[in-house]
């Protein structure tokens, strides 16, 4: 019997209905995997997932596979986005038996004790271009684990060696800590840029925005740092990456030019370049990206936003087609929510509004995906204004008002279906981008959402003493990973810094002792060695990680050393401080030996040699709105700054430090690392202390 009905993941509800006999993750599904010798089929994936769907429509929902499933396995789904602990433990499992790269859908052969012997990605039913069938697979699988079972027990021995020794503990001593990590970065990121279309690496191609944070972080010495993570952000703003209509960005180009997407949406992945564009904002100078970024959050509050403050996880790739098709009229498709055909668009503009969107996403070119167009700017407001002999404003107002049109219209159409859980840490990512981007932009609107947002986590998901992982209509579970705490307090300290807010300084000192007590991973002499991906009283699983690489979101243990850091410089706990060594010297060997997979890590590096500048304001009231404008013009990418109100008090020790001064509407004080500059009541004077410092 199926026994998904009762889950909160909307990943896995979808699968309620299969006639296979899914279990979710737990003792119920294990101890009966032991009960009756049964290998274990775990399916991993989530409800973006285009391929998950595929599988499950091809093979979950058939009858005769679904039989075979039930016969020889206890089948258990997981929701990869509520349960990263098991994906990651899988996913190099994967890598190790297959030597290749895994994904999602993540198909794996476990024993009953959860040792993994077999696995794959996605298989289709019957056998096609030179992939086995399932279900061909299947009775495979099961014969094998029948009569080999030696061979099972030697791979597996081995394949667990290898994985324990993958996270192995080889911190190196402190004073071996240099910059060498940094130049390396900088020389392959340089390497591997695509000087034609922007980013980095082939098809599929993906944002890498830790990649691009470290280059506008390098740009500070290099010039050509800023040139490559500009031309990389407009290269995906103008294609197909970004909606033109409606804002926000997709998760991956399937061609190396940006220009069709995979049409799924995801919460992370905008967090991260919204937070791209504030500091490629900031570091070019300009409000270049106030647009982007405007549209953008507004389609986070809009359409990602629950009424609750929670940001949602995801939007589906597929949906059914824009217009009714008496061919296809309900079938999703995918990208279906987001593509035109020319004779709805017709209908719905003016001639001159068409004559300008025809020539802005090169209507009159052949249709780019499927018959249909997926919009990619092709032409600029000044080169369709000389086209059409019109003034350059006149075509913004009609790019404007037509593309507004064509919004009203796409919000009648089918939406693609969202998944509506609230993960902590991608919520916390996204409080960062939203308080930024509000902060750069100067709207209130967002950072007013990214408060909305942490009020609901600590409301709902901060439950006796500790972070919960997930929730769905306010009801939370799980237990927080790492990247939950390191993420929400990265979160909380963009936020400080856009308003002061003495509960929330608390609450992030809270989440700290929570890390300090217990993600430390030690050595055999008891010696930190940086964090691992769970706590100390988290389930016991086959593998417990300790994350310093970047995947689709930056690495735990870099975000924490990154994150720690500043808090040593805050407060003046050297506890702080410690941590931020071990993660760097924990992870040094896999940073040296792949530093632009750790960028996260390098960035962290950075900020461990040449502490960021931190300034702290004490100000009254009429003073604060003048002093955060200031602060926001003159620091760089890497400095961090807090105002706070001088009636303030229980502060932590060193802030309690930067105290009022009698008669001053407003006092501050900078600190670049442990050097500290007299306190100045004047902005200009303080400007130039960060200039010559």
């Amino acid at each position: 019997m199926n026994q998904l009905s009762q889950q909160t993941s909307p990943y896995l509800l979808q699968h309620a209905d299969n006639p296979v006999e899914w279990y979710p993750w737990g003792e119920q599904a294990l101890q009966l995997a032991k009960q009756t010798n049964k290998p274990i089929l775990l399916s991993i994936g989530y409800s973006a997932c285009h391929w998950c769907h595929v599988m499950a429509h091809e093979s979950f929902e058939n009858l005769s596979i679904a039989a075979l499933m039930n016969e020889f396995f206890v089948c258990i789904k997981v929701d990869r986005e509520e349960r990263p602990d098991i994906d990651r433990i899988y996913q190099t499992a994967h890598l190790f038996l297959t030597q290749n790269s895994g994904g999602w859908p993540l198909t794996m052969f476990l024993t009953p004790d959860q040792q993994p012997f077999f696995g794959g990605t996605y298989f289709p039913p019957q056998p096609r271009q030179g992939q086995p069938g399932f279900a061909d697979l299947l009775q495979r699988v099961d014969e094998y684990y029948r009569t080999q079972q030696e061979q099972i027990q030697q791979q597996n021995q081995a394949l667990h060696q290898a994985m324990l020794q993958s996270e192995a503990s080889n911190a190196i001593p402190e004073d071996e800590i240099t910059a060498e990590p940094l130049h390396r970065a900088g020389a392959l990121l340089k390497e591997n840029f695509d000087a034609h279309n922007g980013g980095f690496g082939g098809v599929p191609k993906f944002p890498h925005t830790p990649s691009l944070e470290l280059c506008l972080r390098l740009s500070q010495q290099d010039e050509k740092f800023l040139q490559i993570a500009i031309f990389s952000l407009d290269s995906m703003i103008d294609g197909g990456l970004y909606d033109q209509i409606g804002g926000g960005f997709f998760r991956y180009s399937v061609d190396d030019r940006w220009q069709i997407p995979h049409f799924e949406k995801m919460l992370y992945d905008n967090a991260l370049l919204l937070t791209l564009l504030c500091q490629a904002s900031a570091s070019s100078g300009s409000g270049r990206y106030h647009r982007v970024m405007a549209e953008t959050g507004r389609w986070v509050i809009r359409e990602m936003q629950s009424p609750d403050g929670g940001y949602y996880a995801s939007l589906d790739a597929d949906s059914p087609l824009g217009e009714q098709r008496s061919d296809q009229p309900d079938d999703p498709v995918e990208g279906g929510f987001y593509t035109w055909d020319l004779q709805e668009i017709e209908t719905l503009l003016t001639a001159e509004e068409q004559q300008v969107i025809t020539r802005r996403f090169g209507l009159d070119q052949p249709a780019n995906f499927v018959g249909r167009w997926h919009f990619t700017v092709q032409q600029t407001p000044e080169q369709i204004a000389t086209d059409l002999k019109i003034s350059s404003q006149r075509a913004i107002v009609l790019i404007s008002g037509a593309t507004q049109k064509l919004h009203t219209a796409r919000a009648q159409r089918q939406s693609p279906g969202r998944d509506e859980k609230v993960l902590t840490a991608w919520n916390g990512l996204m409080i960062r981008g939203m308080a930024l981007a509000g902060r750069e932009t100067g709207d209130q609107t967002f950072i007013n959402s990214a408060e909305q947002a942490l009020n609901y986590l600590r409301n709902h998901h901060w439950q006796e003493d500790r972070l919960l992982a997930a929730s769905r209509d306010g009801q939370a579970h799980l237990n927080g990973y790492l990247d939950d705490y390191v993420m929400l307090m990265d979160g909380v300290l963009a936020l400080l810094q856009c308003r002061w807010r003495g509960e929330d300084f608390e609450f992030l000192q809270q989440l700290a002792e929570r890390v300090l007590g217990h993600f430390q991973a030690t050595d055999d002499n008891g010696q930190s060695t940086g964090l691992h991906f769970t706590a100390d009283d988290h389930e016991s699983l086959i593998l417990r990680s300790r994350p310093f690489a970047d995947d689709s979101l930056p690495a735990g243990n870099g975000v924490a050393a990154r994150v720690f850091g500043l808090l040593h410089h805050l407060t003046g706990d050297s506890r702080y401080g410690d941590l931020q060594r071990h993660i760097i010297c924990g992870g040094w060997q896999q940073l040296t030996e792949m530093p632009m997979a750790h960028c996260s890590l390098v960035a962290a590096v950075q900020d461990y040699l040449t502490p960021p500048a931190t300034v702290i304001v004490r100000a009254q009231e009429q003073s604060i709105a003048d002093w955060q404008q200031s602060l926001k013009t003159s620091l760089d990418l890497r400095s961090y700054s807090l105002v706070i109100a001088d009636d303030q008090q229980s502060l932590a020790p060193l802030l309690a430090e930067r105290s009022p001064v009698a008669g001053r509407d407003a006092t501050a004080y900078l600190c670049k690392g442990f050097h500290c500059y007299p306190p100045t009541h004047d902005p200009e004077a303080l400007k130039l202390s960060l200039t010559i410092g």
